[in-house]
């Protein structure tokens, strides 16, 4: 028996959510409902705009996320990462050890400054992300541990991390080592704008095949090239030998490498969609690393993320996941 279920890769960011009007994002030239990376000289104005507001703040980053929600459902997660030695990056490092993560952060952490990334929710629910990777975007290999890495069953690489050569190169050394050790390969897309503006490295990372792939359906779009999911659907079997497509409140859509299987959503009354890929992905991985099916796997996944967009923040509340799981 491994030691870990997943060994995760990806930013580590510290998320400061704020609830603002569709106005303000239009006032600040965003997309909705996109990542967008910024300066930090951008994001200290975008802040300043922002005004006395205070924000809820967590430990974040795709993976961050996605590990502590497999955490919740009590399964076993290591984080590779890096912070800086600030103020922000020891809130970090706490913020996931007592969420049951176990990472590579200690005493050892270089100055500078620790990412942060603005969460922006309009009143339809929808997030907006501003992000400033800080020290993040030099996550190396230096930062991967093989001995960790080769005690978990899945390795989980953030999709985020292709957007530089450095976080890249780290990323594609993990899956070679995962895939030498007999570990599988699960990758989610992150964003759409992520295959847009970084095609090539997405396809470095995929070149010899995943597992395990992670998306939603506009991401599945994109990627394949196709104008319909049922298309889209074959086309990501030719590149990943099982996946997961997110429909939003329509639920998602499985393949397990021989059968496709249509999830029901859960009904809620969405308030902030924040995350809710990220606990798919943690709620899944804890499933299918405990005995569970696709479908089993799947239907708690979607009913995790049904109960998380009716509340704010990335992450469930203490003992959601115990009753979810019952």
């Amino acid at each position: 028996m491994k030691k870990y279920d997943v060994y995760g890769i990806g930013h580590a960011l510290v998320d400061m959510e704020f609830k603002v009007e569709e106005a303000f994002i239009e006032q600040m030239g965003l997309t909705k409902g996109a990542m967008m990376l910024v300066d930090e000289a951008q994001q200290k104005a975008m802040l300043a705009e922002l005004g006395s507001a205070t924000p809820h703040r967590s430990c974040g980053g795709s993976a961050s996320n996605t590990l502590i929600g497999l955490a919740q459902f009590g399964g076993r997660g290591f984080h590779s990462c890096k912070v800086a030695d600030d103020e922000t990056g020891a809130f970090f490092a706490a913020d996931m050890h007592n969420n049951g993560v176990e990472s590579n952060l200690g005493h050892n952490n270089q100055p500078g400054t620790t990412g942060k990334c603005l969460v922006l929710i309009t009143p339809d629910a929808e997030r907006t992300l501003c992000t400033h990777l800080g020290i993040s975007e030099s996550f190396s290999t230096e930062n991967l541990s093989e001995p960790h890495l080769s005690q978990a069953e899945y390795l989980y690489i953030e999709g985020y991390l292709v957007s530089s050569p450095t976080t890249l190169k780290a990323a594609i050394t993990a899956a070679q080592t995962a895939r030498k050790q007999g570990v599988k390969v699960a990758l989610t897309f992150s964003d759409v704008f992520m295959i847009k503006l970084f095609r090539e490295g997405m396809d470095q990372i995929i070149s010899d095949g995943v597992d395990l792939l992670f998306c939603n359906e506009n991401e599945a779009l994109e990627y394949t090239g196709e104008d319909n999911l049922p298309a889209a659907c074959e086309a990501l079997k030719k590149i990943t030998r099982q996946f997961g497509v997110t429909l939003g409140a329509e639920g998602a859509i499985l393949f397990d490498g021989q059968e496709s299987y249509p999830i029901p959503g859960v009904p809620a009354q969405a308030i902030d969609t924040n995350g809710a890929g990220d606990l798919f992905a943690g709620a899944f991985l804890y499933g299918i690393t405990h005995g569970l099916s696709f479908p089993q796997a799947g239907a708690l996944a979607c009913q995790a993320s049904s109960v998380l967009v009716t509340q704010y923040g990335a992450r469930l509340k203490k003992d959601q996941a115990k009753q979810i799981n019952r």
